[in-house]
C-alpha cells in the first residue's frame, strides 16, 4: 500500500465507520476493512475502478463528487476521507465543508502547488508546471483548482475548521526534517485530519 495511505491509516480508528470520496479502486478501504474493522464504503465515478472495489469485497456508490452530498445526515460517518480528488472538483469550499458536516472527523491530501520545482518551472519556463505530482499539460488537466497548503489552511480557517494534525511528504510520500521546516516549498504532498471547530 501507498505510504501516503498507511498514513491515512494510522487517523483512523478501529471499528470507525467510513466514507471514502472518490476511493478509485478500493484499496484503502479494503486495507481499513481487514486490519481496522472498519464499515461504509467509498463513492467512485470510473466504472472500472467500481468493477475493482467490488472485486475486493468494497461496497461501492456511482457518485459524482460534483453532485450535492445533502442526502447525507450530519455525523453519520465517524471518519470522511478524500484522497488526491479535492483539486479536482468544481467547489472544493462547498466539498470540505460537506466532509466535516457528514463526518466527525475527515481526512484529506492533495498536492502542493507551491512547491519549489513549480515555482521555478513556471518561473523559468513561464508554462504550467509538470511534475510527477502533476503529470498534465494544462488543458488535458483533471485539476482545476490547484492551491497550496497555505491556501487550504486559510480556507479551513475561514470556514470554521479545525486542523487536528498535519503530515507533509515528498513524492514518494516520504516525511522528512527538511520538508517539517519549509513545508509550503519542500512538501509536494500534504495530508490533513480536520474536523468542524465547535463553538464553546
Amino acid at each position: 500500500m501507498r505510504n501516503d495511505l498507511k498514513h491515512i491509516s494510522d487517523w483512523v480508528s478501529t471499528g470507525d465507520r467510513v466514507l471514502d470520496l472518490g476511493c478509485g479502486d478500493g484499496e484503502l478501504m479494503q486495507y481499513l476493512q481487514n486490519h481496522k474493522n472498519t464499515s461504509g464504503y467509498g463513492m467512485e465515478i470510473n466504472p472500472d475502478q467500481i468493477v475493482t472495489c467490488v472485486a475486493r469485497g468494497v461496497d461501492v456508490i456511482h457518485q459524482d463528487l460534483n453532485d450535492s452530498l445533502s442526502y447525507l445526515d450530519d455525523s453519520s460517518f465517524d471518519t470522511v476521507m478524500m484522497t488526491q480528488s479535492l483539486q479536482q472538483t468544481r467547489h472544493p469550499d462547498v466539498l470540505l465543508n460537506e466532509m466535516v458536516r457528514i463526518g466527525k472527523k475527515a481526512i484529506i491530501t492533495f498536492p502542493n502547488f507551491g512547491h519549489w520545482t513549480t515555482r521555478v518551472y513556471l518561473g523559468l519556463k513561464g508554462m504550467m508546471p509538470m511534475s510527477k505530482t502533476l503529470p498534465y499539460r494544462w488543458y488535458n488537466t483533471p485539476n482545476i483548482h490547484l492551491c497550496t497548503f497555505k491556501d487550504f489552511e486559510v480556507l479551513c480557517k475561514e470556514n470554521g475548521i479545525r486542523i487536528i494534525q498535519r503530515t507533509v511528504v515528498n513524492t514518494n510520500h516520504e516525511e522528512s526534517w527538511q520538508i517539517k521546516l519549509f513545508p509550503n516549498i519542500l512538501g509536494q504532498v500534504a495530508l490533513y485530519h480536520i474536523e468542524k471547530e465547535t463553538s464553546s
